[in-house]
């Protein structure tokens, strides 16, 4: 796998070249209630088949990413896409409003748990910030034309995430 394969273990995305695009997985219509409970049933169903999961993200690769509350201390199991650069695994987010709570938690409490597939890893999440951000986040947006087209559209920087993982647990 090389530094510049920017698509590994991520969904087959091919069509969706824009972060507006109404067909991607991110700007799915929500009815009423239907959210509620959306991260549940996708862990139950990660768990259930070793990490594939239907829906709009079929096919595409999942891990779950469980960290510490950095206010409340309490565990909190968020699915996300890993993203890849070379072997380097990371993970970001297409909230606009705010970084997500897992970023929070990363940032005050860098042990993690990261469920990828079958197996379950302890892991180190590290923040990226000052000149090792800024020189990943240039990579990032020359590679991943999902996250530029994001970045292009939000005033606040991408959140990024390393992941490294520590040994199956």
């Amino acid at each position: 796998m090389s530094e510049n394969d920017s698509t590994v273990g991520q969904p087959d995305q091919a069509d969706i070249t824009e972060y507006n695009d109404p067909n991607a997985p991110w700007n799915q219509a929500w009815e009423g209630d239907s959210i509620v409970g959306w991260n549940d049933d996708v862990i139950k169903e990660f768990r259930e088949n070793s990490g594939k999961v239907g829906g709009a993200y079929a096919g595409g690769d999942l891990i779950l990413l469980t960290t510490t509350g950095a206010k409340s201390g309490k565990r909190h199991t968020t699915p996300l896409g890993p993203l890849y650069r070379g072997d380097i695994m990371y993970v970001s987010s297409f909230i606009e409003d705010k970084y997500p709570a897992w970023w929070y938690n990363i940032k005050a409490n860098p042990q993690v748990t990261v469920e990828l597939r079958d197996k379950t890893y302890g892991a180190t999440g590290k923040v990226l910030e000052g000149a090792d951000y800024d020189e990943f986040a240039a990579w990032v947006l020359a590679n991943n034309p999902l996250l530029a087209d994001f970045q292009s559209k939000v005033d606040r920087p991408l959140p990024l995430v390393v992941l490294t993982l520590d040994g199956e647990g």
